[in-house]
């Protein structure tokens, strides 16, 4: 099981995340992209490197916006460095 990282090791994480931010004891970042089609893909990205991964985020999509929630489940819906790592991943994939 996955430990949840503290107040400061989660705002040190912020800091190479840029546009993210912690809310409701998630990792949160919204994307506006040209369009659907550039939405939709940037969801597809994610989801291989999600799967990869093994740990699935919460994401919504309305027309060009794709917002991301990242927690892990295991660990009492808490932050843990699974998800600074797969944000990290997910920035690489949008990049």
């Amino acid at each position: 099981m996955a430990s949840p990282l503290s107040s400061e090791q989660i705002e040190s994480a912020l800091a190479s995340l840029p546009g993210w931010s912690f809310e409701d004891d998630k990792l949160t970042k919204a994307f506006k992209l040209a369009d659907f089609r550039e939405a939709l893909a940037l969801i597809v990205r994610i989801g291989l490197e999600a799967e990869a991964a093994n740990h699935h985020p919460e994401l919504w999509n309305v027309y060009s916006c794709v917002t991301i929630s990242l927690s892990t489940h295991d660990a009492g819906n808490k932050v843990t460095q699974k998800d600074v790592d797969l944000a990290l991943a997910i920035e690489e994939a949008a990049s």
